[in-house]
């Protein structure tokens, strides 16, 4: 069953700053008809991340900009409603990257065009450990921080959706020690608890470089950065000896134009003889089949917990974005706009 108008949030102007009441306008427009070879997907779940907003400045990076007047771009899981593609049947569940937006007509094609998931599968685990955080975590521990025996690893937003599987990823790897970095005691006994990690620091109420100098006494040999900023220059300041610093995320910079001063501590990577990497998980297309083999065989055996955040409603969209910059969130933000409505 299907409706002719497709609710959709576009955006409507490019802030500077932080997102604005006016950065997005919703629109309900006709549904286009189906060409040949294309299907109608449905969306279910909307996945929400920090590089959203990173994607609506107008500026070069590793995918263009949301133009203005377009939906706002968004991994998802959806249903095919409709089809004349060989490849899709209505009832199929699908994953890509659909935007906000109630429907979509779509030929599948593209790097994050649309792929099927196994029947059975869980669109919040699709979208989570599965999905582009949990490959982001998977690779940048494996082929950046390589976590070794007898190695002190920090994850700062460790209760984040790319965070919380980092710290689980290197410490099946092989770590002696994971510590992570979260906001408030509930995520703090989440990650000790449930995530297992050694220990937690809540930035909100600790002083985080003397924690780390008591939970660290030896340094960091591998930093997984998801917030930038002051708790980078912390983290730099006690680098142990050949160090990896993975740099994933800058929440704390708000992914605006303006992105603030670079780290004051970055000469200890010389000092120290440390090495500090940035990376894209799209770097990493080709091998998602094999990180999702291990991440899924992980989470089947029961030694990797996962947590997701969850939304209702497409008309709140916006506010769900922006939450993600205040720390709302728990775990993988996701937003469930449908329910299936074929079997």
């Amino acid at each position: 069953m299907r409706n002719d108008m497709n609710r959709r949030w576009v955006l409507n102007s490019r802030p500077e700053g932080p997102l604005e009441a006016d950065t997005f306008r919703w629109e309900e427009v006709p549904i286009p008809p189906l060409g040949e070879g294309e299907f109608l997907v449905r969306n279910l779940w909307l996945s929400f991340d920090p590089a959203q907003r990173g994607w609506i400045n107008d500026v070069p990076s590793y995918v263009p900009p949301v133009q203005l007047g377009e939906p706002m771009r968004a991994g998802a899981v959806g249903q095919v409603i409709e089809s004349r593609h060989p490849g899709f049947r209505p009832g199929d569940l699908v994953s890509g990257t659909f935007g906000w937006q109630d429907y979509l007509v779509t030929d599948g094609q593209g790097p994050m065009g649309a792929s099927k998931l196994p029947p059975g599968a869980d669109p919040q685990l699709a979208l989570s450990v599965l999905g582009i955080t949990g490959l982001t975590a998977y690779f940048g521990m494996e082929d950046i921080g390589k976590p070794a025996t007898g190695d002190t690893v920090v994850v700062s937003g460790a209760a984040g959706a790319t965070g919380s599987i980092a710290g689980q990823v290197a410490r099946l790897m092989g770590a002696a020690k994971v510590i992570g970095i979260a906001g408030g005691p509930d995520k703090c006994r989440w990650l000790t608890e449930t995530a297992k990690f050694d220990a937690a620091i809540d930035y909100k109420r600790e002083d985080i470089g003397a924690r780390l100098d008591v939970l660290a006494p030896g340094g960091i040999n591998i930093y997984f950065d998801n917030v930038g900023g002051e708790i980078l220059d912390l983290c730099l300041a006690r680098l142990a000896f050949k160090a990896r610093v993975v740099l994933c995320g800058g929440i704390s910079s708000g992914y605006g134009l303006d992105r603030g001063p670079g780290p004051a501590n970055y000469f200890q990577l010389v000092i120290r003889s440390a090495r500090m990497e940035g990376f894209i998980v799209l770097n990493y297309l080709p091998r998602f089949a094999e990180a999702g083999r291990v991440l899924g065989g992980w989470v089947a055996d029961g030694k990797l917990a996962w947590r997701v955040d969850v939304a209702s409603g497409l008309e709140n969209a916006p506010r769900t974005l922006a939450g993600l910059f205040a720390g709302a969130n728990f775990g993988k933000q996701l937003l469930k706009i449908a329910d299936p409505s074929i079997d």
